[in-house]
């Protein structure tokens, strides 16, 4: 591996896994902790931006002091050169967007898990005074266990300053669908605007499409700030109403009116889904009747309206009755009338043979296809109809699962019978139960239909009793009776903490930190880098973020933050053209490339002098053409 693809002397880059607006992201691997790791490079138009590099060292050193299971960690963040880089964990799996092109409009369920998983990482950020500002879909990667972990604080907050109208990029053309009003004015933003976000996201997790969309980002914008959210269910009628309020709640225009917080969005999203397990889905039978009735409506208020207004009518119904002992007399001739015409009926009936003789029994038609179904039927006289599609955990797909008549009443040639047809057994989303006791967890999947599997014991820091390993993994989709197998924790492991991330801190706060998260400060020893200032930690033994042993010592190495500049003479020979291309690069003692030169020469000359600048103890190399190997290497003392 050619040293040009290592960054800081331990992050191999190994290839290119994504290409954003703003970065590309490669797959690497810290030879230091021999783990694969993702590292994010910024593009090198907004390396020119001053500004725009200094929010963004700024805001990722922030992000990387967040530790939920719901962000994605970051490990370190530096600058090479004109090479600005932040070091992340490795997600395998995809990001959400990619899950809902592949699947929207998604089950509600699995869609309210999605949203509260990225709600719990956002309440984490906010309580520490980080917005993140940019919550889409395409800023949510998802595990291959249906863990949702939100990234990109640190680009988020750095490009606040880019505008909508002076940038022509696609991430911000892709922003602006999530954008909350007050982002699209340009005015402050708060953590209400993450939420107005995820409400979008939310909302075309269960619709497939975004509420607003257009040709360019300041027609989107306007529509943000101005026109009203049409309510999802017009689009999917199966969205629950209790859902659909979440979301017009998420998404009103004024952040006063939106949810106080992503945890109060998180207990609403909880309630909605308690209501769904002690009542099911029939709760819901009627919601589509009801929603069709408001599809002419445009917005949420006149939705909301509508609804009043029904209520109010139904009250002026209730009053009116008072009234009724002064329509007596019209009641009595309506009704005689409607008797009359009743006898007509009826003797009109008979006359026509319309009551015929019920001489057929009705076979039992369950277990069977329609189309088995409709052949025994027609050899009877009668007809089959279908009414409706259910899920059935008796009966298999496409089979006949009740009927009406029942089988055995007797009816007359030519009476129809209506059929339910099976769906099948109903597939539900798997819950998390990592963290959960065993019998909470137990509890839990009897909740949600399944059935508890195999119980196994394993080896864990974890309280004893605690589940560490589920399968299926959670957020995957299973039928009701399903079993899920749980492992827990014997109680037995060694405590595990984070490292906290100390690079920049005095010797003070670094050891303040690290004793807080449990640990011990192991050896402090001096060095120097041009990236630190004096006094400031340059170098720590394991990396912000990593899971160890709590009690384990962690070695720091404090700048010293000097330079000062020395001549070296580099001999020509090994040259292999008489005209060369010569790299001269100053690595310091954390591995950082604190200077580089670069020059023609020509082999004639036999060698060549050059001024080198560093501070401390630093290494020289030095490169010819596109050779990967330095021909020229030594240590000097500045």
């Amino acid at each position: 591996m050619s040293e040009r693809n290592v960054l800081a002397g331990r992050y191999e880059l190994i290839e290119k896994i994504g290409d954003g607006g703003m970065a590309i992201v490669y797959k690497a691997k810290d030879r230091l902790l021999k783990r694969f790791i993702a590292v994010k490079i910024l593009k090198p138009e907004f390396v020119q931006d001053i500004k725009f590099v200094e929010n963004f060292r700024k805001e990722s050193h922030a992000a990387a002091s967040l530790s939920h299971p719901n962000i994605v960690s970051i490990y370190d963040v530096g600058q090479e050169g004109n090479i600005n880089y932040i070091v992340m964990e490795l997600v395998s799996g995809k990001t959400l967007n990619e899950l809902i092109q592949a699947e929207a409009p998604m089950d509600y369920r699995k869609a309210a898990d999605i949203t509260k998983q990225v709600a719990s990482g956002l309440s984490a950020a906010h309580k520490k005074g980080i917005v993140h500002r940019d919550v889409k879909p395409h800023n949510i990667l998802m595990t291959e266990d249906g863990i949702a972990k939100i990234t990109d604080f640190g680009i988020a907050k750095a490009v606040t300053n880019t505008t909508i109208v002076d940038s022509g990029k696609d991430n911000v053309m892709g922003s602006v669908h999530y954008f909350s009003p007050e982002q699209a004015k340009g005015a402050n933003v708060d953590e209400k605007s993450d939420i107005y976000s995820l409400g979008i996201v939310l909302y075309e997790m269960l619709t497939g499409k975004v509420p607003f969309d257009g040709d360019n980002p300041v027609t989107i914008a306007l529509m943000q700030i101005n026109e009203p959210v049409t309510p999802p269910s017009v689009f999917n009628h199966n969205v629950p109403p209790g859902l659909e309020r979440i979301v017009m709640k998420a998404v009103e225009k004024q952040p006063k009116d939106r949810f106080a917080s992503a945890d109060e969005m998180i207990e609403a999203l909880d309630k909605m889904e308690v209501v769904n397990r002690v009542v099911g889905d029939s709760v819901y039978d009627g919601a589509e009747e009801l929603n069709e009735a408001y599809d002419s409506y445009d917005n949420y208020d006149t939705y909301s309206f509508g609804r009043e207004e029904l209520n109010k009518e139904a009250g002026r119904n209730k009053k009116s009755k008072g009234k009724g002992s002064k329509n007596k007399k019209k009641i009595a001739i309506i009704a005689a009338a409607v008797i009359v015409a009743l006898a007509a009926l009826v003797g009109i009936g008979f006359a026509t043979g319309l009551f015929d003789k019920k001489d057929i029994e009705v076979p039992d038609f369950r277990g069977m296809t329609i189309e088995e179904a409709e052949d025994k039927a027609e050899d009877l006289g009668i007809e089959v109809k279908i009414g409706k599609y259910e899920f059935s955990t008796e009966y298999e797909q496409d089979q006949i699962m009740d009927q009406d008549p029942n089988h055995g009443e007797m009816v007359a040639k030519g009476d129809t019978v209506t059929v339910d047809i099976s769906k099948g057994g109903e597939r539900g989303v798997i819950p998390n139960l990592i963290g959960k006791s065993e019998e909470d967890a137990k509890k839990m999947i009897e909740d949600y239909g399944f059935e508890l599997g195999t119980v196994k014991e394993k080896e864990s820091h974890e309280e004893k009793g605690t589940v560490i390993e589920q399968d299926p993994s959670a957020g995957s989709e299973g039928k009701q009776g399903d079993t899920i197998n749980i492992t827990i924790s014997d109680g037995s492991g060694k405590e595990m903490g984070e490292v906290p991330y100390v690079l920049g801190m005095s010797e003070d706060e670094a050891r303040a930190a690290i004793e807080e998260a449990g640990f011990k400060v192991g050896d402090v020893s001096e060095g120097v880098s041009s990236a630190y200032d004096n006094g400031q930690v340059m170098w720590q033994e394991y990396n912000g973020g990593t899971s160890l042993e709590k009690g384990t010592a962690i070695d720091i190495k404090i700048s010293g933050g000097q330079t000062s500049t020395q001549m070296i003479e580099i001999p020509l020979d090994q040259a292999e053209n008489n005209t060369v291309n010569v790299t001269v690069a100053v690595v310091d003692e954390s591995g950082t490339v604190v200077s580089q030169d670069k020059f023609v020469a020509y082999k004639e000359w036999g060698s060549v002098e050059r001024e080198v600048t560093g501070s401390g103890k630093c290494k020289v190399k030095v490169y010819f053409d596109n050779m990967g190997n330095p021909v020229l290497e030594q240590t000097i003392n500045f």
